[in-house]
């Protein structure tokens, strides 16, 4: 095997091949270092490479796999991880300039858990500035560019972490997820992208566990991969008050044999939630990818919810929250602000505090309709991203003839179900005209992460993407 096909060879696969003895940690570790140095100036997935600490672990754990004994499930793999997240002895940048040169010292939770699996950090992936956005551009760094079109985005803000999978500079990776930034960048990838259940992958540290917005989870090439970290991940922690207080499930078994647990379920399809702006040919390939759960057994109805729209109370919150954090900053380093999160923030800090308590009750009544959603139905399908990936200059001010002028109006699918604590997988579907990825969103019912997952395989199943790679 080549150093290439190491690369895009499925995390799984190559778990099995350490265990077997037939290809080593130092080789795979190795032959992503190499694909890294030579693709990442064109991309910049990472903000930081790892290349001398990975080459160790990679050392330690080839000597680990030939003293023999049980392994780690993500043992020799390599994992980068997503600089909102602190890895101890790596810079740590939040994608900020007050943290440019910021070495971290301590792990936080999923760093701490994917080196107890086994998996290696190689690097640090790229990120917006405290990840406010929908892209992956910060001030310190070049911006993260889609494999697919070097012109443009990745997403964000986990956009350095899906370039990373999408291009081979990793078989998995860490994302986090506040308004859709595992769903977003994976989408525009065309890799799998799992937002788990609030609480299922701990969140620490953080400055604001109440929010009860922010989830981590796995960005893959497969289903598969993505199980078998997220079962690295997932788990209680007491650091988390919120995290889900039970043992996770075997997610790696669960997606082996995903039709059965397809064929039989009640599924609901909306292309637009009667609001969305959605790109037509988007709506074209999500409707298609839709129509397949019903070959796979399932029961799809066309549902028209009825429920409010929440983008006005999801912007109060996320505004508030950002000026709560930044506003000092804002005033004493202006220009280590991009405009939009600068506008952000001043908005921010014109919200009352009964604007905020009334967007938050707004957030109470929003998650009891989609609950009333999820009395009649097991899953609900939507489109993922309602347009490809757009410029890296800057997003589009209207999409299918609706206007999008702010963040919130071109991330109709992603958002809400971070309001609502709900899973939710972006699988790809096919490609636009212009050959950018397009994704459905499969949302599962109050903690039911393992459904999601084994809906995600049956339809990976039935309309395989991983074999198809950007030309890089």
């Amino acid at each position: 095997m080549d150093a290439t096909e190491i690369c895009f060879t499925p995390a799984t696969a190559l778990a099995a091949a350490i265990r077997a003895r037939t290809l080593s940690p130092v080789e795979i570790v190795d032959a992503v270092l190499a694909r890294i140095e030579r693709l990442n100036p064109r991309i910049s997935a990472y903000i930081t490479v790892d290349a001398e600490g990975a080459r160790a672990a990679a050392r330690a754990a080839e000597a680990a796999v030939m003293r023999g004994g049980p392994l780690p499930p993500l043992h020799g793999l390599p994992v980068p991880i997503k600089d909102l997240e602190p890895v101890a002895g790596l810079r740590c940048t939040y994608g900020s300039k007050f943290y440019a040169d910021n070495v971290a010292d301590a792990d936080g939770i999923v760093a701490e858990r994917v080196k107890a699996a086994g998996g290696i950090v190689i690097g640090k992936t790229n990120t917006s500035h405290y990840g406010y956005r929908d892209t992956s551009d910060n001030l310190i760094g070049p911006p993260c560019r889609n494999p697919w079109r070097l012109d443009r985005t990745s997403g964000g803000s986990s956009g350095g972490a899906a370039a990373a999978v999408a291009a081979g500079l990793g078989p998995v990776a860490h994302g986090s997820d506040g308004a859709g930034s595992i769903r977003i960048p994976a989408a525009f990838c065309g890799v799998f992208g799992f937002k788990p259940s609030l609480g299922r992958v701990p969140l620490w540290p953080t400055v604001d566990i109440w929010a009860a917005r922010g989830h981590n989870g796995p960005i893959a090439r497969t289903v598969a991969d993505a199980a078998l970290l997220l079962g690295a991940m997932a788990g209680p922690d007491a650091r988390d008050p919120l995290s889900i207080d039970a043992p996770p499930d075997d997610y790696a078994a669960a997606v082996r044999e995903p039709q059965p647990a397809v064929r039989g379920l009640r599924v609901a399809w909306s292309a637009d939630f009667g609001y969305a702006a959605l790109d037509p040919e988007v709506r074209r390939l999500a409707t298609a990818a839709a129509e397949r759960f019903t070959s796979l057994g399932a029961h799809v109805e066309l549902l028209a919810p009825a429920w409010d729209d929440p983008r006005a109370a999801a912007a109060t919150m996320w505004q508030a929250a950002f000026a709560t954090r930044l506003a000092e900053r804002l005033v004493a380093e202006p220009s280590w602000f991009e405009p939009e999160l600068a506008g952000m923030i001043e908005a921010g800090g014109r919200v009352s505090g009964v604007e905020l308590g009334r967007a938050m009750y707004a957030r109470t009544a929003f998650h009891a309709q989609v609950q009333r959603v999820f009395d009649r139905y097991d899953l609900l399908l939507t489109p993922q991203m309602p347009a490809g990936a757009w410029p890296v200059e800057g997003p589009p001010t209207a999409i299918g003839g609706t206007p999008t002028p702010g963040m919130f109006d071109r991330l109709p699918f992603t958002y809400p179900f971070n309001l609502t604590g709900h899973p939710a997988a972006s699988v790809p579907c096919g490609f636009t005209p212009d050959g950018l990825p397009a994704a459905l969103q499969i949302v599962g019912r109050w903690h039911a992460d393992t459904l999601v997952l084994k809906a995600a395989a049956a339809f990976e199943q039935a309309a395989p993407w991983a074999a198809r790679r950007p030309a890089l």
